[in-house]
């Protein structure tokens, strides 16, 4: 009958239908969330965003879910996220409930074909509905069409797809270990029931994990440790800390705090880090890592006024991310990636396009997705200036010149026109060149390695590239100096690096450095600091003469041919032992991190945790959960710093990003508008891009 109606309803092309049509329309609840426009596009009452598709586009943005490619609502209340996400489970339940009767439709004796209208038929249902056909298959005794291996995989790839798995979960390693370990036990496995996966199982786990740790907490002795405060804040007001700890073993995550309602009180965040400093031992702490969100005055004079051998030092890599933010909106940076995005997504909208693609790049990518937008920014121009000749063999290829559906859009032009605009590249390769010292700093003092260190020659050497890169330039050399030395002061300079570089056995022995007379006056301090007293600090001077002029076991031939071998802190364990006091300060001071993790975060894991919704059962079991969760993934993060792999490029590219994504409303944009004076001073093709050659009069450290 329904279908009956819905076939009449069709037919009427008049009033009726429409009148029918914008009745179903004002019955869905959802419709007071936003604004009809014209044709079928919505406007977000809380976010203002316009989206194409209608209601059920509107649903998914309200609901947060990443479905359908739908950027989530950054504004929406958690109630009508709640709602919207029941409207939209119970939909998803009603049709699996359909699929049920349909699948009774043949059991009826009933003619094959229902007559509806005008000699048009209906054919009835002959057989079970696609997932029973694939669940059927895998449980069916008859499967000689399909050996053991097609198969496990089958049944694997359907868990994935039932439970709406991420794809990049097959990429752990605890993945083949289950596989592995399942194998073994035969036929007949059951695995946990999900009461056992959340008691007896979470709690196994979580005392192996917190095992580990102590096991790790030996080292604090002799290293020290590092407290790290990573700090998420969204437009509700919402606050999150998560508190690490770091020392040169590994990183663990050590709990996560709700201080929405606290995050402006000092007091509040005072009392909360002396609880932390209070876990861990005020006398295994050597520095707490504040990220900016969190880098306030008041908090930090309170740690250095109640702790007097503990530092407050600002994230490296933060800053480092702030400074490529700043590259990104010089003028001419900016309209680059701007041409750059109008290529990137023109392939990526467009299938068969992409296909082609891929076929002229040999199956890679042209975009890249980094830990942050800046990131992705320049890593995806450094991958689109590898694969620009093939690029634009592609647009100008007769296989593409065939493709009627595309070959004569107005994006294409556009496209070619960008591809073929020597300036573009030009563009493209100055952004790379100028970039890519700082990405390099970013890696180094990423993933958890001891780089305090090296920050101050990392820093150095990037601005010495600037400056050789930009030779002839002078007015673009200060434009991205500026940038660098206002992110260097305000955001990064700590008196700790001062010391870590002029302990530093490979920056002290290299003759082509001379230290700036402040680094030495921050070193004094930070000894001052750390050997209060006269006694602590009774033959220091002679230790340090010992140290800088490499005399007795420091000047021996395994010392130095260990420098460039192993860590500074574990070359001062092996070749100290002349200096004991100097020795102790610098294995503590060379062990420490300079940066907070910088793996992808689960945040949206830290929000259900601190709802206020959840019971406190339901709360310890989730924060139990991400203890776990977070750990592991520290664990496999300490991987990626022995392999190959980029720590700042994700697995997978962010199909929602800029570089993708196209925009609902996107401004009318002159592409192909020439850069006119911003490139002129030399063929930058001609320069010379690579680390500077320092001489024994450079000042290295003038930063």
């Amino acid at each position: 009958m329904f279908l009956v109606v819905c076939a009449a309803v069709g037919e009427h092309r008049g009033g009726t239908a429409r009148s029918f049509v914008l009745m179903v329309r004002e019955k869905d609840v959802c419709w007071e969330y936003a604004d009809r426009l014209e044709g079928n596009k919505v406007r977000c009452k809380f976010c203002d965003r316009i989206l194409n598709g209608g209601i059920s586009r509107l649903k998914h943005h309200l609901s947060r879910l990443p479905s359908k490619g739908v950027n989530p609502c950054t504004k929406v209340r958690d109630d009508v996220t709640e709602r919207v996400r029941e409207i939209i489970a119970s939909k998803e339940d009603s049709r699996e409930t359909s699929v049920i009767k349909m699948q009774k439709i043949p059991e009826v004796k009933s003619p094959v074909a229902v007559s509806i209208s005008a000699g048009k038929t209906l054919m009835a249902v002959e057989s079970a509905p696609l997932i029973g056909k694939v669940f059927s298959s895998i449980t069916s005794s008859n499967s000689s069409s399909r050996n053991d291996q097609e198969n496990a995989e089958r049944s694997i790839a359907l868990f994935f797809f039932e439970n709406k798995l991420d794809f990049g979960v097959a990429r752990s390693s605890s993945y083949q270990q289950m596989l592995d370990a399942v194998r073994k036990c035969g036929n007949g496995f059951v695995g946990p029931s999900a009461e056992a996966l959340k008691t007896t199982w979470l709690e196994r786990i979580k005392s192996e994990v917190s095992l580990h740790s102590k096991d790790i907490e030996r080292e604090w002795a002799m290293t020290g440790c590092t407290i790290i405060a990573e700090t998420w804040t969204d437009n509700k007001s919402r606050a999150l800390i998560n508190f690490l700890v770091s020392s040169p073993s590994r990183t663990f995550f050590h709990k996560s705090v709700d201080v929405s309602s606290y995050y402006k009180n000092i007091k509040y965040l005072s009392d909360l880090f002396d609880s932390i400093i209070q876990d861990f031992g005020p006398e295994n702490v050597v520095q707490i890592i504040i990220d900016n969100a969190l880098n306030c005055h008041g908090l930090a004079n309170h740690i250095l006024q109640n702790y007097g051998s503990v530092f407050v030092t600002p994230c490296a890599s933060q800053c480092m991310n702030g400074i490529l933010e700043e590259f990104c909106k010089v003028d001419w940076i900016n309209r680059c990636i701007l041409q750059a995005q109008v290529v990137s997504k023109y392939i990526y909208n467009n299938s068969s396009i992409l296909d082609m693609m891929k076929k002229f790049t040999g199956g890679q990518e042209i975009i890249r997705s980094g830990i942050t937008k800046a990131v992705s920014n320049f890593l995806s121009l450094q991958s689109m200036l590898k694969q620009k000749s093939r690029l634009k063999h592609m647009f100008n290829s007769p296989e593409f010149s065939a493709n009627s559906s595309v070959a004569n859009k107005p994006q294409t032009a556009t496209c070619v026109g960008i591809l073929d605009d020597n300036e573009f590249w030009r563009a493209v390769e100055e952004s790379v060149a100028v970039s890519e010292p700082f990405l390099k700093v970013m890696r180094e003092v990423s993933g958890g390695k001891p780089a305090v260190g090296f920050i101050y020659e990392l820093m150095t050497r990037a601005k010495e590239s600037i400056r050789t890169y930009y030779i002839m330039d002078e007015i673009k050399c200060k434009t991205f100096l500026d940038i660098v030395d206002k992110k260097w002061q305000n955001n990064l300079h700590s008196p700790l690096h001062s010391a870590a570089a002029f302990l530093n056995p490979s920056i002290q022995y290299n003759p082509e450095i001379k230290f700036l007379g402040s680094i030495k006056e921050d070193f004094f301090r930070v000894l001052e600091k750390l050997l209060p007293t006269p006694e602590l600090r009774r033959d220091i001077t002679n230790q340090i003469l010992l140290f800088s002029r490499g005399s007795g076991m420091f000047g021996c031939n395994l010392a130095k041919e260990a420098i460039d071998t192993v860590s500074p802190g574990i070359w001062w364990e092996q070749f100290g032992d002349a200096a004991p006091m100097l020795q102790r300060v610098a294995i503590r001071i060379l062990s420490q991190v300079c940066s907070t993790s910088t793996f992808e975060r689960q945040w949206s894991t830290f929000q259900q945790i601190h709802s206020e919704k959840r019971n406190k059962i339901d709360k310890e079991t989730l924060n139990t959960l991400l203890y776990i969760n977070y750990n592991l993934k520290l664990e496999k993060s300490l991987k990626l710093i022995s392999s190959e792999a980029d720590p700042l490029q994700l697995d997978d590219i962010d199909m929602t990003s800029e570089w993708v994504e196209e925009a609902e409303n996107p401004s009318p944009v002159q592409w192909l508008d020439r850069f006119g004076s911003a490139l002129e001073g030399g063929d930058l093709n001609t320069r010379q891009f690579s680390a500077a050659i320092f001489g024994a009069n450079d000042h290295i450290f003038n930063l």
